[in-house]
């Protein structure tokens, strides 16, 4: 009972300052603002990279021959193929789906008849097996045919805001637009998506058929092969007999490294978990230093706070205050103004956070309980260490010398 007296006492002396603790917990929310707000894009972040590697599903790898780890592209050996990857494809169908694709541009620009879009169009030549493992669908139209992918027909599926630019409330399909200097015709417009895990975005893409995207190119382009096990438990097995068939098909000699990069995709995510990991402690640290800055701003009003109650204190003492109940008042007075500024800055952290996420088209809302927990957790820390100095100077200041203080 004693304890909650404290309490109420203390909610009473925050109530009859209303604006010092105000003040004082706006300190608090904008530290806990950052922490919570940093924590909760990057938690978006990372679960729009983890959804979109799923979808590539568990079982599957890489081959290609450019290393784009840590945001750089290196191109590490000649590109592989056509020929290439479609002898691979005829001699691993029986292990597993093998996806093949290449990007064409990444600065394309669409258009139809007086409309037109950015020039930053990712034109994507695929396979039908691309379109299955990426999980492509459409929301107008469909897909291609499986003449219109081996004959390389002048054929398109286009992305939601390419068809909202250019034809507007009009249906796309089976309309023509141009691109690259060549008319396609539209038979299907995409799903929209959000962004993908690596910036980019279907819904401002274009993908055409893997065969017609060969005739684009002025030189050699660069194919990108993933493939999907079918069965999970020989994925070791299947993975070692792809790097050692595409080994010979490029004549890769005996001893020597590979002249491609094969990776598989949890591998990819594990390099992605780890550079957001290094993005939190980084958040944690710009997070801490504001924490600082507000348990000393937390602190320094406080001791002002001792000064101006100087004569309250005495009187408490006086009727029979002990210091330990002095000490209390002042403590839990501390954590109590940081537990509002707490709360509140755990609200705004929550929409900074998930607004970022939403400027980067990831469109779930994220509720990082841990990142909360951890806000009020700080909260209390924070209370405890910048009201403990203020409430021990007040619990040992003497009855006489305060009752006398003006």
């Amino acid at each position: 009972m004693e304890k909650i007296e404290y309490i109420r006492e203390a909610i009473r002396s925050v109530l009859s300052n209303r604006l010092r603790a105000v003040l004082t917990a706006l300190i608090i929310a904008i530290g806990i603002t950052a922490l919570v707000g940093i924590l909760t894009a990057i938690s978006a972040i990372d679960n729009s990279v983890n959804s979109n590697l799923a979808s590539l599903g568990a079982n599957s790898f890489t081959i290609n021959t450019e290393n784009n780890r840590r945001g750089r592209v290196r191109k590490v050996a000649e590109p592989l193929r056509y020929h290439e990857v479609v002898q691979f494809e005829e001699m691993m169908k029986d292990e597993g789906t093998v996806a093949i694709s290449t990007v064409v541009s990444f600065s394309a620009e669409a258009k139809y008849r007086s409309q037109k879009t950015n020039p930053n169009i990712q034109v994507i030549g695929a396979n039908a097996a691309y379109l299955k493992q990426q999980d492509l669908r459409t929301s107008k139209g469909r897909l291609f045919t499986g003449q219109e992918m081996e004959s390389g027909r002048y054929v398109a599926l286009i992305g939601s805001e390419i068809a909202k630019t250019l034809f507007g409330k009009e249906d796309p399909v089976n309309k023509n637009i141009r691109v690259l200097g060549r008319s396609y015709k539209v038979v299907g417009v995409l799903e929209s998506r959000g962004s993908d895990m690596g910036g980019g975005s279907l819904d401002r893409g274009i993908v055409i058929p893997l065969t017609n995207a060969r005739i684009l190119f002025t030189s050699e382009p660069t194919f990108t092969v993933t493939v999907q096990v079918y069965h999970p438990e020989r994925f070791e097995s299947v993975m070692a007999e792809a790097e050692m068939l595409m080994r010979r098909i490029r004549n890769d000699r005996v001893g020597a490294p590979s002249s491609f990069q094969i990776e598989r995709n949890e591998t990819l995510a594990e390099e992605l978990s780890e550079i957001t990991g290094y993005l939190s402690i980084g958040g944690g640290v710009i997070s801490f230093i504001t924490l600082l800055g507000a348990a000393v701003g937390l602190m320094n009003i406080m001791l002002v706070s001792v000064t101006e109650r100087t004569r309250e204190i005495g009187t408490r003492k006086a009727i029979g205050a002990t210091p330990r109940q002095i000490q209390w008042q002042f403590l839990l007075e501390a954590i109590a103004i940081c537990q509002l500024g707490g709360l509140a800055g755990i609200v705004m952290g929550l929409l900074i956070g998930n607004g970022v996420a939403r400027l980067l088209e990831i469109d779930t809302f994220v509720v990082p309980w841990g990142a909360m927990l951890l806000g009020v957790t700080v909260c209390v820390i924070v209370g405890v260490a910048a009201g403990f100095y203020p409430s021990y100077k007040a619990s040992r200041l003497d009855p006489i010398e305060a009752l006398r203080y003006e």
